[in-house]
Order: C-alpha cells, then structure tokens, then sequence
C-alpha cells in the first residue's frame, strides 16, 4: 500500500517542521545554560572575595538606586542560596536539552526512513 505523494509531503513538512523547531530550541536552552553557568562563575568570585572579609566589615548590596548594609554572613547565605538555584536550572536545562536532542534525532530519522522507503 503506497501513501499518496500530497500525503506524503505533507507529513515530511510537519516532521521537518518539528525538527527545525527542535534546533531552535537547542539553540537557546545551550544559551541559557551558558549564561547561568557564567552566573555561578561570578557568585562563586563573589562569594570568594566576601569570605575573606572579616565579621565586622560593613557590606553594601544595591537596592534600586539606593545601597543598604547587610550582614557578611546574610550576603554569604544570599550567594549559596543563588548558586544552588542556578545549579537546579542548569540540571533542569539539561534535561530539556537532552528531550530536545533526542526530539530532533528522532525527527531526523524518521526523515531518512521516509525517503529511503520510498513512501510505501
């Protein structure tokens, strides 16, 4: 039984269409994942810098456009607490990006398997 060559067309668009958005896709989670980890890279220096301060050093954070102080250690806490929530995104990131490869790979097969059966 052979598949009709409009019909045919047709699923190869929508699957080629599915793939194409599936790369656009791995485009930017790789992105994003690139930006938090650069995030962490400057919490980590941050919170290096802050660990050599002594206890009764006076710590300034930015609030708008105004500056308050805030407590070595609750700035300590602030910077963990960051980092694990970039290191949660960055772990669900890669989980999407692994659903998206195989989404893709998965698409592009399914290409090949068609033109290679011929549409029958």
């Amino acid at each position: 039984m052979s598949i009709p060559n409009e019909a045919l067309q047709k699923l190869v668009q929508e699957i080629e269409t599915q793939a194409i958005n599936a790369q656009r896709e791995i485009n930017v989670v790789k992105a994003a994942i690139i930006s938090k980890q650069r995030d962490i890279r400057m919490l980590d220096l941050t919170s290096t810098e802050v660990r050599q301060l002594s206890d009764d050093t006076k710590v300034y954070e930015g609030v708008g456009k105004m500056f308050m102080y805030t407590p070595v250690n609750n700035v300590q806490t602030r910077l963990v607490s960051e980092t694990a929530e970039l290191k949660s995104d960055i772990a669900n990131l890669n989980k999407k990006l692994h659903y998206l490869e195989t989404t893709y790979k998965n698409s592009r097969g399914h290409i090949d398997q068609i033109f290679k059966s011929g549409g029958r």
